[in-house]
């Protein structure tokens, strides 16, 4: 029988379990999520004449986890309708309905007596069968089935979500030496197929892999900072992008994973290690000074930073941790940071930085890389099997850029083991073996095929054939053609792939003459299209400096021509003989949407923001984008009945002048970017291998072209209640004399302009429309006012 998940239950509704039943639910999985019953009554409930035996007392602490779902932020929903998918009890009451479900996760208090009681207790009711599973951090997961029966405890592993599990990759899975081998396999493949995670199997050693390695970087970093005498804002500038890890840096980090929980994470380890490293993991006085002062970061409202609101808007300060007071923050700017700005990439940042001997940045990075590239050394066997583990969880736990093996083959392996040996460092044996036998790296490629380092030996890396890596593809086979912004590369099975690669992946004429190309060229011998990339956004939108450098030299004819083999472009990816289906991912703004609402279908990373947003900059959509937005609503109603055409074109315009951004792929779905042809990739990696078998299953069930449409629009009646509305909006001092020449402009579009309301129009009529409104707006000293404050500030002016 093939094993699979149609219901899971979640034990422990706090941030950690409410966060993982929001994560299944997101993927569709109905998911009971029970927590203990109060002990006490609140004095609402006292007030409504409740007690402690009523269902909604009972089931108070669940309730009020899932209620809470919608107030967090970033949300760990995709859409308000994952939580009709969680049903709330408690642990009292509810647990027979674990014999309804195919996997049972824990994620109750870290403390093992209690964890083997609710164990106890989950193996009288679960199915023989169904997984069981702990989320703990640090506890053994081995100690906490061991009274268990056999049924249970060949069912029984280790599965680590981090925090939050719907935006953090990383799923460390941790099997015992009970946890048969296929239970094993079946987690992992489900864990990256199905919940989209990058699965990484760890030993049950403390804290495993990823928080082990990160804790004790982050502790190295704040021994270096008080010994070197640098402060809280000079680490945190030099710790982030510069070294390729998240914004975020060091102390900023801390602040947002919370000092209480972190001191935990670092007292677990500390009590189960010795020597050199468990000096490390002693939490420094001034940080427990902190947690005692309640400063636990931003839970708390203060941490190792503290915001302030003043005339001039809000500044942030840093924490002095000699004198716990805050001061203004500094940042850290020698030769060496500005070297590494210079370079390109993170390897070669990082390469710059540590290479700077004598520099007071390139001197920290370097006390701070290279004891963690040691400790990683001396773990691996210990926390996981291979180099490759450990880069891969540091990579998707902490959102590092490379990972430790990575960075070391990045800095130079060869002669930072020299350097080390030189200052006195151990080594460990396997590391230098490796050198002795002639190689330089712990990785490399050939014909495209990734090697790492293992016991002695190379051994090819796996990867999922869902997985298609872009630039492996690349340095394979070549491209078909490519220019400065784009190339077409050959996906194989008869799929071409058009890939961008400008500046922000933004659209300019070399993207534009590329999907040309691609479209002709695909026509005559390739089954379809994939337009995909894999970069840090889909498509940001247009090139807007170009735009508003033509504008400002009053080279409207250029703009005009630009406009309109933009509008072009659309309409052949909409007409193509052959299926072009975009995969957009991240943020797909402006003209990045523009791309994708014409295609013949969509197939969006989960994570896909998507909106029209050209009114933030004194615009409207100038590519087609409300032409297609307009023509997906209708073609999203249901067929045969009628419906009201004012509605739809109200809707349509609300989304454009209002500029809504969807804050996943279920919500572009449901603002209309999206349709019923349309979907989507829960685990971004597989997202071009999703949309090249969604163009081959067009191409299998005979794909035609459309047709070309004829749009019934709303008319001058229309135009009236659509203008109205912004009036409105300006009365009530929201909306500025400016906005409303926009919004009176993006009405005229959709209305089509002042004609008879139901008339249908033919498509070009509208894109006209468009190109006449987009074009009389990027003249208006406002809107380059706008365009020149989101270029340099990057974000909205309102004038």
């Amino acid at each position: 029988m093939k094993r699979t998940i149609k219901r899971a239950a979640v034990l422990g509704s706090g941030v950690m379990g409410s966060g993982i039943a929001a994560h299944l639910a997101n993927v569709g999985i109905p998911t009971i999520m029970l927590d203990i019953v109060p002990r006490e009554l609140t004095k609402d409930e006292e007030q409504k004449g409740l007690t402690l035996d009523d269902k909604v007392v009972r089931n108070r602490i669940a309730t009020q986890s899932k209620l809470a779902l919608l107030k967090q932020k970033p949300s760990p929903i995709t859409t308000k309708e994952s939580l009709d998918l969680i049903e709330v009890g408690n642990m009292d009451d509810d647990m027979e309905k674990l014999a309804e479900v195919d996997w049972i996760i824990e994620v109750v208090v870290e403390k093992l007596s209690i964890k083997k009681s609710v164990f106890a207790n989950v193996d009288k009711y679960r199915k023989q069968g169904a997984i069981v599973s702990s989320n703990t951090s640090g506890i053994s997961v081995e100690e906490m089935s061991e009274d268990c029966s056999e049924d249970f405890r060949k069912h029984f592993l280790g599965t680590h979500f981090f925090n939050p599990p719907r935006y953090l990759k990383l799923l460390e899975v941790i099997p015992t030496k009970d946890t048969a081998p296929e239970v094993l396999d079946f987690v992992k493949t489900f864990g990256e197929n199905v919940l989209g995670k990058g699965v990484v199997e760890a030993k049950d050693t403390p804290n495993f892999i990823a928080n082990r390695i990160g804790t004790y970087g982050l502790l190295v970093t704040l021994r270096e900072m008080v010994e070197g005498g640098y402060s809280v804002g000079e680490v945190d500038s030099v710790t982030g992008p510069m070294i390729g890890r998240p914004k975020s840096a060091t102390f900023r980090t801390l602040d947002v994973v919370g000092l209480d929980t972190f001191i935990h994470v670092a007292k677990n380890v500390y009590g189960q290690v010795e020597g050199e490293e468990k000096k490390v993991f002693d939490v420094p006085d001034f940080m427990l000074k902190m947690q005692e002062n309640g400063w636990l970061g931003a839970k708390s409202g203060q941490g190792f930073f503290l915001k302030k609101k003043g005339k001039d808007g809000s500044t942030i300060y840093e924490l002095n941790p000699q004198t716990l007071e805050y001061e203004d923050r500094k940042k850290l700017k020698t030769a060496a940071t500005e070297m590494a700005k210079q370079e390109k990439g993170s390897r070669r940042k990082l390469k710059a930085l540590v290479s700077a001997k004598g520099d007071r940045a390139g001197d920290l990075i370097w006390s701070i890389i290279k004891p963690a590239l040691l400790y990683s050394a001396e773990l691996t066997g210990e926390i996981a099997d291979d180099i490759l583990s450990i880069d891969q969880a540091m990579k998707w736990g902490f959102g590092w850029e490379i990972g430790p093996f990575e960075t070391w083959d990045a800095i130079g392996l060869r002669k930072s083991v020299e350097r080390m040996q030189e200052e006195g460092e151990i080594v460990p044996e396997w590391v230098l073996n490796l050198l002795e036998q002639g190689h330089e790296s712990f990785y490399k490629t050939e014909d495209g095929n990734v090697f790492y380092y293992d016991n002695g030996e190379y051994k090819q890396q796996d990867f999922n054939p869902k997985e298609i890596n872009l630039k492996r593809l690349k340095d394979v086979n070549g491209v078909i053609k490519k220019n400065t912004s784009a190339s077409l590369i050959d996906l194989g099975d008869g799929v071409a792939g058009l890939e961008f690669h400008s500046q922000s992946n933004a659209i300019g004429l070399d993207i534009i003459q590329m999907v040309n190309f691609a479209i002709e060229e695909v026509g005559k011998n390739y089954e379809g299209l994939v337009i995909g990339n894999q970069g840090k956004n889909f498509c940001v939108g247009a090139n807007l400096a170009m735009m508003l450098m033509e504008a400002q030299d009053d080279n409207f004819f250029e703009l005009d021509m630009v406009v309109r083999q933009f509008q072009n472009m659309a309409m052949n990816i909409k007409y193509a003989d052959k299926p072009v289906v975009t995969a957009p991912f991240n943020m797909t703004l402006g003209g990045g949407a523009e791309v994708s609402l014409p295609a013949a279908a969509i197939q969006a990373s989960a994570e896909t923001y998507m909106g029209l947003v050209e009114v933030g900059v004194g615009l409207i959509p100038g590519g087609g984008g409300t032409k297609e937005l307009y023509l997906k609503e209708l073609r999203n109603l249901p067929k045969g009945i009628n419906f009201d055409l004012t509605k739809v074109a109200n809707d349509v315009f609300e989304k454009v002048a209002m500029a809504k951004v969807s804050t996943s792929a279920a919500e572009a779905r449901e603002n209309g970017f999206l349709d019923r042809n349309d979907r989507i990739s829960v685990n971004p990696d597989h997202l071009i291998h999703d949309a090249k078998e969604r163009v081959l299953e067009l191409a299998k069930d005979g794909y035609q072209a459309p047709k070309r449409e004829k749009i019934p629009v709303v008319g001058e009646a229309g135009y009236a209640a659509m203008v109205l509305g912004a009036k409105t909006l300006q009365f009530g001092g929201y909306a500025s004399d400016h906005d409303v020449k926009i919004a009176e402009k993006l009405a005229y579009v959709l209305s089509g302009g002042r004609i008879k309301e139901g008339t249908l129009i033919d498509e070009q009529v509208m894109l006209d429309l468009e190109r006449e409104a987009f074009l009389s707006l990027i003249g208006e000293p406002k809107t380059q006012a706008r365009m020149q404050h989101m270029l340099i500030k990057g974000k909205a002016l309102r004038n």
